[in-house]
């Protein structure tokens, strides 16, 4: 992608929609914009120049939807998200709020009911409602989705909700939760929503220490435990701020590996600037996701910028997989600069990322090549024998983890269409991850477009992540309060004060546990 290049953007002030430039910065990538009434207004985009170029050449648009619920004529995007006949990508995750109700305030928030005045917690048929709606999305229905909130642990009804979820077809469930209500002290529970269908815990975790993660630092060595007896992988989710916890983020690599027998992955957030945020804020608190891979590189020694790739590089084997089947494929065609992603294999002593054993690029691009030939008519049978046989020679077997068979795991997946092989590689290996998601600093409407996580409403739409959170008086806000109550009706009807719901702690009781120690020994 040449730079610079224009785009479409959104003033911070007003929401008017502004042109907008991303351009070179010396090594960095930045946005810079002016709007009439308020003024120029620029941010950094991405903070590697070089990076920015190699992950730009994978750059791929999906097949977007096939029955939109937003068929007008002429798109204004992101004024007409529901999902619109605009969009590029299919919902790959698709999110449910179902309550905005939290146990804990943290400042950087996108948003909870004190806040907010109201209490959103939408109903069970209202809940059927969005999931079914999902399952309608064509021509790719979505199967994974994550329960979110505020917390979900709130909801007294969790498991019901869960249980529906699986009834209405989908195949992976996921909470993000911050444990300190449920999961941390109360194994019955945990093993009751694994039972129900719960796949993944996406666990707020900011880091290592008190300091880095005063969130639920505490109560993360009972989530583990719970969470490893209960036989339920958890993926930790770190906040990354420039100047609070981005000293740490190697720590967390080096817990993850520590408990790679119950955390399958680490997905990196570099903040989202919300609310009422300052151009000094965004100076202060901005990182983005070369920033964090920088940060992890240098604290650990462990990975390199070069072993990450973005989301949509793996669009090729849905490709070839489409054409050999007929059928239309579950396919990750985010924006490139949206996100980067790795696995990292422990073999014995040693710290092993997927590229350094695999020719990631020479993998894909061979995939798509293939993909192209059936397009053009040749043979399956003969094509899906060639790349069994081929595949071989993009894996150095020398370098390979030992007791993992790569070669064994992408034969099956690419000839059975079996992806429950890669449950083997998830196992073996800790994905790490980083997702950016926009704010109106650096918001790119190319980028919406693109979006591949989504949140169902009660209303019927769809509506992209960055165009829900980022936008909340058009959205989230707009939507929820009209399927929501006053707190003080909610207070009323549940006969207790939202604030009593706030967690308190024992810090000291909670630090003297052994459990507290082995978890955190080598890091507090």
């Amino acid at each position: 992608m040449q730079l610079p290049y224009k785009t479409f953007s959104l003033c911070p002030e007003c929401l008017t929609k502004i042109v907008a430039t991303v351009e070179t910065r010396g090594n960095e990538v930045w946005i810079t914009k002016t709007c009439r009434k308020h003024g120029a207004f620029e941010d950094k985009y991405w903070g590697d120049l070089a990076t920015f170029q190699r992950f730009a050449k994978w750059a791929h648009d999906g097949k977007g939807i096939t029955n939109p619920a937003i068929n007008k004529d002429v798109i204004d995007c992101p004024r007409d998200c529901g999902l619109c006949k605009a969009h590029s990508s299919h919902t790959a995750l698709a999110n449910i709020v179902v309550t905005n109700r939290c146990d804990l305030k943290c400042f950087y928030c996108f948003f909870f009911a004190s806040a907010m005045g109201y209490v959103y917690e939408p109903s069970l048929d209202q809940i059927r409602a969005m999931l079914r709606n999902l399952r309608a999305e064509r021509p790719v229905p979505p199967n994974a989705i994550q329960f979110t909130g505020g917390n979900p642990e709130m909801r007294d009804d969790i498991i019901d909700i869960i249980r529906m979820t699986r009834e209405e077809g989908f195949d992976h469930i996921q909470l993000n939760i911050n444990g300190t209500r449920k999961l941390f002290n109360d194994l019955e529970w945990t093993k009751a929503i694994r039972d129900a269908g719960v796949n993944t815990i996406y666990l707020s975790f900011d880091g290592t220490t008190p300091k880095t993660n005063p969130k639920n630092h505490w109560e993360v060595p009972g989530c583990l435990d719970n969470c490893r007896k209960a036989g339920m992988g958890v993926v930790l989710v770190p906040t990354v701020i420039k100047g609070v916890n981005d000293n740490d983020v190697g720590n967390i690599l080096r817990f993850g590996l520590k408990h790679i027998d119950v955390v399958r992955g680490i997905n990196y957030q570099p903040v989202s600037l919300v609310g009422r945020i300052s151009k000094a804020d965004v100076k202060k608190y901005r990182i983005t996701i070369p920033e964090v891979i920088d940060r992890i590189a240098q604290q650990t020694g462990l990975v390199t910028k070069e072993d990450f790739y973005p989301i949509p590089t793996v669009t090729a084997l849905t490709h070839f997989i489409e054409e050999m089947t007929g059928q239309p494929k579950y396919e990750l065609t985010s924006h490139f600069a949206c996100g980067a992603a790795t696995y990292i294999f422990k073999d014995g002593d040693k710290v092993i990322p997927i590229p350094r054993f695999v020719d990631v690029e020479g993998l894909m691009e061979y995939l798509n090549d293939k993909a192209q030939e059936l397009k053009a008519g040749k043979s399956k049978t003969l094509t899906l024998l060639k790349v069994v046989m081929q595949i071989g020679r993009f894996i150095d077997k020398s370098k390979q983890p030992s007791g993992l068979n790569l070669i064994s795991i992408l034969k099956s997946v690419i000839s059975k269409h079996n992806y429950r092989a890669l449950g083997e590689l998830h196992h073996r290996s800790l994905f790490i991850g980083a997702m950016h998601f926009m704010d109106l600093w650096n918001y790119d409407i190319e980028r919406v477009k693109r979006c591949c996580i989504h949140y169902a409403q009660p209303d019927g739409r769809i509506v992209p992540f960055c165009a829900f959170n980022v936008i909340p008086q058009w959205y989230r806000d707009d939507i929820q309060k009209k399927f929501s109550m006053p707190i003080k009706d909610w207070e009323k009807k549940a006969g207790k004060k939202l604030d009593s719901e706030l967690y308190k702690r024992d810090i000291a009781k909670l630090s003297e546990t052994q459990l507290y120690k082995d978890t955190y020994a080598g890091f507090v």
